[in-house]
């Protein structure tokens, strides 16, 4: 088993208000312990970063229609929350839609590694996780769902979310089962 650990959208502005706001130092602390395992076993880690151009040409028909401007490029706000353990030999892909598969060089980088198992992190459970869950699973790579280190705005659409990847996509772990892979 070659792993890798993918951690998306710890972006400062999901963290400004409401339930990821309340659960960031949880969600941090969990991440980074993750990290710190994957540093100290080589283990490759890849930051995920969603980011758009303040007129929204290259983002999502619902962010484009709504005029939605988060995580717009030049801002803090689409910059990783300065609390993670983020090293300089890092991997970071920018993505511009739910999925880190979607018109990224995430699979490639994934060959590149030699990849065969993904251990995803992040937010949200039911849109990026989500879709990045099965586009991994859809391309054939183990996914390990990080329990402990996945939460989303929605709690029941989190819990929901989980409940579905669980059944037929990934294998959910909590930070204590995965240190033991």
């Amino acid at each position: 088993m070659k792993k890798a650990l993918l951690i998306i959208d710890l972006l400062q502005d999901f963290f400004k208000e409401g339930l990821l706001a309340e659960h960031q130092q949880k969600l941090v602390t969990s991440i980074n312990e993750l990290v710190d395992i994957a540093h100290k076993q080589n283990i490759p880690v890849i930051w995920v970063r969603q980011e758009y151009k303040i007129d929204l040409s290259d983002a999502p028909l619902y962010n484009r229609k709504n005029n939605k401007l988060i995580t717009i490029e030049n801002t803090a706000g689409c910059k990783l929350l300065p609390t993670l353990h983020y090293e300089k030999n890092d991997y970071e892909i920018v993505k511009k839609r739910y999925s880190a598969f979607f018109k990224t060089n995430l699979e490639k980088l994934l060959k590149q590694l030699k990849i065969d198992t993904l251990i995803i992190t992040g937010v949200n459970t039911m849109t990026c996780v989500r879709t990045t869950a099965i586009d991994a699973y859809q391309r054939d790579y183990e996914v390990i769902l990080a329990l402990d280190a996945i939460d989303a705005y929605d709690i029941e659409q989190h819990k929901n979310s989980i409940k579905y990847l669980e059944y037929a996509v990934a294998q959910g772990m909590h930070n204590d089962e995965i240190k033991k892979l």
